[in-house]
């Protein structure tokens, strides 16, 4: 058994309930073509509210007296969304909010058929733990999610530990609300496909003043300090974990794969592992320009058998409808025949978690 969402019938109609419901009264809900329909109780006029997910969606008055829209058919996946009305974008009350896009903000899940890796299942589960700990980069409090697989409480082992970032815009939480980390650990280590380990999710939201954001070196610097200053020493220090590099693996989306390819690279005494999804590093973004891999990580290519050497593995992935990914093809071909070993994958979809999702469920399987 597993669970993934509620299906329904009113009628003749089918339809899905997403587990990004507050509750299962029925609304938002997905059709069987993959298209969103809401349902709103209001004495306002509603006619001009705009859905975020379908730009000509627009709320229509039914004689019951409620208001409701119908949006185009939408890829399966997760989808940040909002209303907008006289200028102003409002949450949906009746989902669930996310931190994403900057901001708390309503989303949908909507179901990909035959596909439920992600799927709450009955397997052993794990659990995921808030850790405050003090940074002396941030000069401040900061808090992380930590994974720990079923069995962590009651035996004396210690594991691996893969280190996971999330994205531009979002934060610690969302590699488990958004990307259901725990659950995609919790079947593979069922199923024998991934071993035992800690996931350590962290927010990369930091710079070092002076040094602004970018994808480089220099940009990266706050993070760096932060991760192999202050994170690996207390993960280390507060969890049984393998302290050496042969056991520890550095991933993340978006902008954490910026940062696991300009920090992992540059710390493969700590990480033998590297993972990087969907990431801007080698371009289709407005912000980056075209991608030299030797000037973006001197040595890259000039010594490239001493990162042969020390990774174990080495992971890029990227969505098939993602802007990133002619670049992100090219900048790995150019890559692997100047000759690192690369382990590439595609997933269908844009810049969004069902990419990311299945990137991890692929990236683990390959771990330690």
């Amino acid at each position: 058994m597993c669970v993934l969402c509620c299906c329904l019938k009113a009628g003749a109609q089918e339809f899905i309930i997403p587990q990004t419901n507050i509750n299962s009264q029925g609304y938002p809900h997905v059709l069987p073509d993959n298209s969103v329909e809401f349902r709103i109780r209001s004495n306002e006029d509603l006619s001009q509210m705009k859905v975020s997910l379908d730009p000509s969606c627009r709320f229509e008055k039914q004689q019951d007296g409620f208001w409701t829209a119908h949006t185009k058919p939408l890829v399966p996946g997760f989808h940040y969304y909002w209303f907008t009305l006289g200028g102003m974008d409002i949450s949906d009350p009746a989902s669930k909010s996310y931190f994403g896009c900057g901001r708390m903000t309503s989303a949908i899940d909507i179901p990909e058929a035959g596909c439920d890796f992600y799927a709450i299942k009955e397997v052993p589960h794990g659990k995921v733990s808030i850790a405050t700990y003090y940074s002396k980069v941030r000069k401040g409090y900061a808090t992380m999610y930590v994974y720990t697989p079923a069995g962590y409480s009651e035996d004396n082992k210690r594991y691996p530990v893969l280190y996971l970032q999330h994205g531009g815009g979002e934060d610690e939480s969302g590699w488990t609300l958004q990307g259901k980390t725990n659950h995609i650990l919790d079947n593979l280590i069922a199923e024998g496909k991934a071993k035992e380990m800690l996931v350590v999710m962290s927010n990369g939201n930091i710079t070092v003043p002076g040094t602004g954001f970018g994808y480089s070196i220099q940009g990266m610097r706050g993070f760096e300090e932060e991760l192999t200053q202050v994170i690996v020493p207390f993960v280390d220090k507060n969890f049984r974990t393998i302290a050496d590099r042969q056991h520890r693996a550095l991933a993340g989306l978006s902008m954490g794969g910026g940062q696991s390819f300009f920090v992992g690279l540059q710390h493969t005494e700590l990480f033998s592992h590297i993972g990087v999804f969907s990431t801007g590093v080698f371009g289709g973004i407005r912000e980056t320009k075209s991608f030299n891999a030797e000037e973006a990580m001197p040595g890259l290519i000039s010594h490239h058998e001493k990162y042969n050497q020390s990774l174990k593995l080495f992971y890029i992935s990227v969505g098939t409808d993602d802007p990133r990914l002619s670049s992100t093809r090219k900048a790995v071909t150019a890559m692997q025949q100047a000759g690192l070993t690369i382990t590439y994958n595609t997933f269908p979809g844009d810049h969004e978690w069902q990419v990311w999702r299945k990137s991890l469920h692929d990236f683990a399987q390959k771990l330690f």
